[in-house]
């Protein structure tokens, strides 16, 4: 694999029903080095750091394979960064990758922590009100992930896959889980048992409260 495009962000806006709202969705491809840190790529944009961002959710990677599928499925072109984006990697197919998962990207490592949840703002920035539901449905989510080594990065860099060797939850694990949540508290364990990102793990975590206080 390697890395395809370092894409990054500034404010905007995209048209909803009643009003006009700010969002960091919109990205273009970089040129040159881009410095990688715990919080993710320098300039990016992140508007809504309720829902986007933070050291767990630090950079987004789009992989090339499934760009490849949303160009047949869409009948149009896809360009880089189009989906949001930090990082669009070749070859790379989102469904194939667990939680915990290392991507050595150039100097920089990576370790996957949650799928991508698509919201309202994916939908109009694509100006398809139903591709929130195709892209449930397609179930090629893409990967957040957490930084472990900063550095600098750009297009042309080598791309290595380093599996996780612990507990195995899937990335469309979490992700099916979110949409149909299992709470027998040794399924929700399962999910704490891997490095999920903070935001789940508080979820997670709440969920077995309530089981385990029933």
């Amino acid at each position: 694999m390697k890395l395809l495009s370092v894409n990054i962000g500034k404010e905007g806006t995209v048209q909803r029903k009643l009003y006009r709202e700010k969002t960091g969705i919109f990205k273009i491809p970089a040129e040159g080095a881009v410095q990688i840190g715990k919080l993710g790529l320098d300039r990016d944009v992140i508007v809504s750091e309720k829902h986007h961002g933070g050291v767990d959710q630090a950079i987004y990677i789009y992989g090339d394979a499934d760009y490849a599928w949303w160009r047949n499925e869409l009948g149009r072109e896809l360009t880089p960064g189009i989906f949001g984006e930090n990082l669009t990697i070749s070859e790379l197919e989102s469904a194939t990758f667990a939680i915990g998962d290392i991507l050595h990207v150039g100097k920089v490592v990576l370790q996957v922590t949650s799928p991508r949840i698509p919201c309202k703002t994916f939908s109009a920035r694509m100006e398809d009100a139903q591709f929130v539901k195709k892209f449930r449905a397609a179930e090629r989510p893409g990967l957040y992930c957490r930084v472990l080594k900063e550095g600098s990065v750009q297009a042309g860099d080598p791309v290595h896959l380093e599996r996780y060797e612990g507990e195995i939850v899937t990335l469309l694990d979490v992700y099916r889980d979110h949409y149909a949540p299992d709470f027998r508290a040794e399924s929700i364990q399962r999910f704490l048992d891997a490095p999920i990102a903070i935001r789940m793990r508080k979820e997670k975590e709440a969920q077995l409260e309530k089981v385990i206080g029933r």
